[in-house]
C-alpha cells in the first residue's frame, strides 16, 4: 500500500461510511466514495487502482445492506439474482464498447434523463409509495431483466455514475415495487455487478487490499445502518434521499463535463 497520511485514511474511512449509508438507502454511494479515493490516493496512482479499490470496498457494504434487506423485508431473491446476472453481462458489454467510444457525448443525454426523472418523481408524489398490487408477471420480470439488468448494466460498464439510483428507479417503474423494496432488490443486483468488476480488477492487480479492508469495515457499518434507516423511515424518506442523490449526480456530471 502506498504511503498515505493518517488524516487522509481517517477521512477516507468516514467517506466510506457515508457512501455505504447513501448506497443502502437509494444507491449512488459511488458518487462520494470514488471521488474521495481519486483525491485521497497519492499523486500518480492509476485510475484503475482507485476503481478497483472502490469496488473492493463497495461490495462489502452492498452485501451487508442486501443481507439486512432480505432479513427484514420480503423480496423476490430469485428475480433479483436474475437481474444481477443480466447486469453483469451488460456491464461487460458496456466496458468492451467504452474502449473505443467517447462517453463525453453521452453524459449530457444522461443528465437530461436524470432531470426528467427528478421532475417525474416531484410531480408524481405517489411514485414508489404504494406497495405492489401482486406478484410480478412473467412479462414484467423479463422487462426488468432487460432494462434494469442488461440496459443499466451496460450503462454501468460504459459510464458508471448513478447505476444504483437508476436500478432503483427502473425496478420501481417496471416491477411496481415501492422504493424500499426496489432498493433491496437493487442491492442484490449490485452485489453481482460489483463481484464481476472486482474479479477483473483483482486479476489486473489494481486493488489496494489493506486500505480496502479498513474502509470496507466502515462501508459495511454505513450500509447496514442505511438499510435499517430506509426500512424504518419508509418510502417517503427514500424518495427525499433519491431526489438529493439525483440532483447531486447531475451537478457532478455537469461539473466534469463543462467546468473541470
Amino acid at each position: 500500500m502506498p504511503d498515505i497520511p493518517l488524516t487522509v485514511i481517517v477521512l477516507l474511512c468516514l467517506a466510506a461510511a457515508a457512501a455505504g449509508w447513501i448506497d443502502a438507502v437509494v444507491g449512488g454511494g459511488g458518487l462520494l466514495l470514488l471521488p474521495a479515493l481519486l483525491v485521497g490516493l497519492p499523486a500518480g496512482t492509476q485510475a484503475t487502482t482507485a476503481l478497483g479499490t472502490n469496488k473492493a470496498v463497495a461490495i462489502v457494504g452492498t452485501t451487508g445492506a442486501a443481507v439486512t434487506y432480505v432479513r427484514k423485508t420480503p423480496i423476490d431473491v430469485r428475480t433479483a439474482i436474475r437481474i444481477g446476472l443480466a447486469a453483469l453481462a451488460g456491464s461487460m458489454g458496456g466496458a468492451a464498447l467504452a474502449a473505443g467510444m467517447s462517453t463525453e457525448v453521452l453524459k449530457p443525454i444522461v443528465m437530461v434523463v436524470l432531470l426528467g426523472v427528478a421532475a417525474f418523481v416531484i410531480l408524481k408524489p405517489s411514485f414508489g409509495s404504494a406497495p405492489a398490487t401482486g406478484p410480478a408477471t412473467r412479462r414484467q420480470i423479463w422487462a426488468a431483466i432487460g432494462i434494469a439488468g442488461l440496459g443499466i448494466g451496460f450503462y454501468d460498464g460504459l459510464i458508471g455514475p448513478g447505476t444504483g439510483t437508476f436500478l432503483v428507479l427502473a425496478l420501481t417503474a417496471v416491477l411496481g415495487l415501492d422504493l424500499v423494496r426496489a432498493s433491496a432488490t437493487a442491492k442484490i443486483a449490485n452485489v453481482c455487478t460489483n463481484a464481476g468488476a472486482l474479479g477483473i480488477f483483482a486479476w489486473q492487480g489494481a486493488v489496494l487490499w489493506q486500505l480496502a479492508a479498513l474502509m470496507a469495515v466502515f462501508n459495511l457499518a454505513g450500509g447496514t445502518v442505511g438499510a435499517h434507516t430506509a426500512l424504518k423511515k419508509g418510502s417517503g424518506f427514500v424518495r427525499i434521499v433519491l431526489l438529493v442523490v439525483v440532483f447531486s449526480l447531475v451537478a457532478t456530471m455537469a461539473y466534469e463535463q463543462w467546468i473541470k
